[in-house]
């Protein structure tokens, strides 16, 4: 039987900063006149469908398309509500953590989302980094680790860059913040489990 975490994803009221786990891996933020917009390609429709729900929980109106690369991309649109979240992620036009972020379970799930693999038949599992963003990896790296999830940063130099979680109590710890998997088949042997 599976039991709510005090802790999880799911225990959480649902707020726009929440997408700032789409920031932390592949997510793009883009400012204009009419406010900012938060997109993201990724792998698989399952993805973007959840990333679209978690948008509209967030009381953001989201729509699913693709990308030039035929793959499947989930965006808002520009919005004044996910202005502050934009400037506080951007310095310039480069996308940046702001000083001190931690993760929290809502931004974990949405790091999920966007971006989590297993490895090795669950034993690892790998948040997703943006390889157009190097700079962040390190800080981000340690955002986790002041979440009480050590990372191994892994794959800088590839196209791939990732935080690479491994042991039973970090995984377990993982699992806890982010919840149960949305509802989909695929969904379920991508999400993180503890073993």
């Amino acid at each position: 039987m599976n039991q709510l975490s005090f802790f999880s994803a799911e225990s959480l009221p649902p707020s726009v900063t929440d997408l700032s786990g789409l920031l932390a891996s592949v997510g793009q933020v883009v400012l204009s006149a009419a406010g900012a917009r938060i997109s993201a390609v990724v792998d698989d429709e399952w993805r973007a469908e959840a990333i679209s729900d978690l948008m509209a929980e967030c009381g953001l109106v989201a729509e699913i398309g693709r990308s030039e690369e035929d793959r499947p991309l989930v965006r808002t649109a520009a919005v004044a509500e996910l202005s502050a979240l934009a400037s506080q992620w951007t310095k310039g036009a480069v996308k940046s953590m702001p000083p001190g972020w931690v993760p929290g379970p809502r931004e974990l799930r949405a790091w999920v989302l966007v971006g989590g693999r297993p490895e090795a038949g669950g034993e690892r599992y790998v948040l997703g980094l943006d390889p157009h963003a190097p700079e962040s990896h390190a800080p981000l790296a340690q955002a986790l680790m002041r979440a009480g999830i050590a990372p191994t940063l892994i794959g800088t130099r590839g196209a791939s860059p990732g935080l690479r979680i491994t042991g039973r109590r970090r995984l377990s710890r993982l699992v806890e913040n982010v919840g149960m998997p949305p509802g989909n088949g695929d969904a379920r042997t991508s999400w993180p489990q503890a073993r």
